[in-house]
């Protein structure tokens, strides 16, 4: 697929260039962002090269991964990076992290809406699933601000950085934002 840009209410999402190199490199010098995404730890220029340079082109080319950095829509400082990844039987997986000078001003939120919007209209996607691991308190609060529903604890189900570690996940369905489902959903009864 070609790249794409979306656009929310403050946001443009587009995909990475080499222009942001250098503040993605920043960025990722976090230790928040290195503790609880799966990159590099330590994370070195070669990473973000890597990154912008392979990593984002090949999903986009390959239909594996769409990848967007997040900036104010009148432009400016990288604020974000997200991701839908993992495409399997009409379910797409979401990732994100945000600059930390950046956090607890919602762009995540409108970030993490804007892509599951565009998931659900034109990937025709049928389920958008997050998972985080344990203790990744604020990627969960971003979540279920978004209306997602977390679903459980996975035990292992999340490798990162060699060892398996028990993961969160939620999911967000088309009709909890109020859109069209592409296939009829039948929930579980609930047993009495």
């Amino acid at each position: 697929m070609e790249s794409v840009t979306l656009t929310t209410e403050r946001l443009s999402l587009r995909t990475f260039t080499s222009a942001d190199t250098g503040e993605t490199y920043e960025a990722c010098q976090d230790p928040d962002v290195q503790r609880w995404t799966t990159i590099p730890s330590p994370y070195a220029r070669a990473d973000a090269e890597g990154f912008i340079n392979r990593m984002v082109p090949d999903g986009w080319r390959y239909d594996t991964e769409y990848t967007f950095a997040v900036r104010p829509l009148e432009g400016g400082p990288l604020l974000a990076a997200a991701s839908l990844h993992h495409p399997r039987s009409g379910t797409w997986e979401i990732g994100f992290w945000t600059a930390k000078e950046h956090r607890g001003r919602g762009y995540m939120t409108e970030t993490v809406l804007g892509l599951a919007r565009w998931a659900f209209t034109d990937l025709h996607c049928t389920r958008l699933e997050w998972r985080a691991e344990v203790g990744n308190t604020g990627s969960r609060a971003v979540v279920e601000k978004a209306g997602f529903t977390i679903e459980g604890t996975l035990r292992g189900g999340l490798l990162n950085k060699g060892t398996l570690r028990d993961s969160w996940v939620g999911a967000l369905l088309p009709s909890d934002l109020d859109l069209p489902s592409h296939h009829p959903y039948l929930p579980a009864k609930p047993k009495s």
